[in-house]
């Protein structure tokens, strides 16, 4: 059997390697706000004789003063050693083989420290300078060069309760700065997803990002064209829907990454200096809210109002055109809809709802009892009165509509629907007078008076 080709090695991120340890009276991580089911995880591989330490994110929250929700175990234990220590544990991944252990609700997510050469014996690809999939193992001091940012990069060991740190990200966390770990440039073109995590993660934490790594973003945001469509929907959810909304719209406008995101809300941001169109901007603002306040937010309203702007101008220009007025919002609703897809894989569950939306607008001003009742008993018809409610923000001709709709959603469909005034019914038929047929061998008799 031939052996096994090398794939092309991943560079070694220039990074220097130093090991601080940090003691527990010099952090604020507690195990109390640690999940009880990553302890367990913790414990028994340790007990087992692997090394396993919290790493990435919930680290740098916990000693930021946050509660993180999901909490990532790093080993030396491969995937399937891990398996082998919990009967709830499952493999999964190609791309980054892992392994998830699972405690009813929650899953921890358990990987094993990777290294940046392949010999030959691991299991990476490489393509134009991406990892499309690497499953090659090494050391901890390996794994920790291999992550993206220096403040994602720290490991918290439950047999001292320190914080181990080889790449300088506890001081970034005191300084508040986001750092790439080696080469700004090789980093985003290993991952160009890596450029949207880094105005999410300044976004979420208030964190300023690092001169070097800022500057490679306006030169390489193209890349993100590349990445695949459905990982885009994924870092867009985490963008707008973990309650940073507003802010990260704001970083990813100033990064010039909104154009290759959502180019046509880009484009209807050119010139205005950074201002947002009020229903793009109420918009984040009431998502942030309701997120903060435990309260539930669908994708599709928040991604109805951020295309909203480039549907208007779209139907506009469809109108100088000539297209029929009743079919020109329709016709740009799915024009815009179909280009955005092309670049980031939004699920029909939440396309289809947000032209529904985008739909039912006009039929608010057609206040006929019969459409009155149709419309409040459409199933988009909360999301759309809402939607109605933000465009009444820059759109002051809709005053008198949405004040008659905000008292009518306060009653039964055909209580508000009998409560139009004047009444709107329908005009009445005219009477044709029917034509009597000519009797035979005579004239018509007359009419009755």
């Amino acid at each position: 059997m031939p052996a096994k080709e090398p794939q092309p090695t991943v560079r070694v991120p220039h990074q220097p390697v130093s090991l601080r340890t940090v003691p527990r009276d010099q952090h604020g991580i507690s195990r109390k706000n640690i999940s009880p089911n990553a302890l367990r995880v913790l414990y028994r591989l340790r007990d087992a004789g692997f090394q396993a330490y919290l790493v990435g994110g919930a680290v740098r929250d916990l000693l930021l003063g946050g509660h993180p929700k999901d909490f990532d175990v790093a080993t030396d234990a491969t995937p399937e050693q891990v398996k082998q220590q919990f009967r709830n544990c499952r493999l999964i991944g190609r791309r980054f083989r892992l392994a998830h252990v699972v405690f009813g609700p929650e899953t921890i997510e358990v990987a094993t420290f990777r290294a940046h050469v392949d010999d030959g014996s691991g299991d990476r690809h490489v393509v134009d300078g991406r990892i499309v999939r690497d499953n090659v193992y090494g050391s901890i001091e390996e794994d920790a060069v291999r992550r993206d940012f220096t403040v994602n990069a720290l490991y918290y060991a439950v047999e001292d309760f320190s914080v181990r740190d080889y790449v300088g990200g506890f001081a970034d966390i005191e300084q508040r700065c986001l750092r790439l770990i080696g080469d700004a440039e090789q980093r985003y073109r290993e991952d160009p997803v890596r450029m949207l995590r880094a105005v999410r993660l300044a976004a979420k934490l208030g964190f300023r990002i690092e001169d070097s790594a800022w500057a490679a973003i306006a030169t390489l945001a193209p890349l993100i064209a590349d990445a695949a469509p459905a990982r885009l929907f994924d870092e867009l959810l985490k963008l707008f829907m973990s309650g940073h909304a507003h802010e990260s719209f704001r970083w990813l406008e100033a990064s010039g990454l909104l154009h290759f995101l959502l180019p046509s809300t880009a484009a209807v941001m050119e010139g205005r200096d950074g201002t947002m169109p009020a229903l793009i901007e109420n918009a984040l603002l009431s998502t942030d809210e309701r997120m903060l306040g435990g309260k539930s937010v669908t994708p599709a309203f928040l991604l109805a109002a951020l295309l909203w702007p480039a549907v208007r101008a779209r139907e506009a220009q469809l109108r100088t055109q000539g297209s029929d007025p009743q079919l020109a919002l329709t016709k740009a609703a799915n024009q815009v809809v179909q280009e955005q897809v092309r670049l980031i894989s939004i699920p029909k569950r939440f396309s289809i709802p947000m032209l529904e939306i985008w739909a039912l607008q006009h039929r608010f001003t057609q206040l006929t009892r019969k459409k009155v009742v149709r419309l409040m008993a459409h199933p988009r018809f909360r999301a759309a009165f809402d939607f109605l409610l933000l465009r009444g923000e820059e759109e002051p001709a809709l005053a008198e509509t949405i004040a008659w709709w905000q008292d009518a959603v306060a009653k039964e469909p055909h209580e508000a629907a009998g409560a139009l005034v004047p009444p709107v019914s329908a005009t009445p038929a005219v009477r044709k007078r029917r034509r009597r047929k000519k009797r035979d061998g005579g004239p018509l008799p007359p009419a009755e008076s």
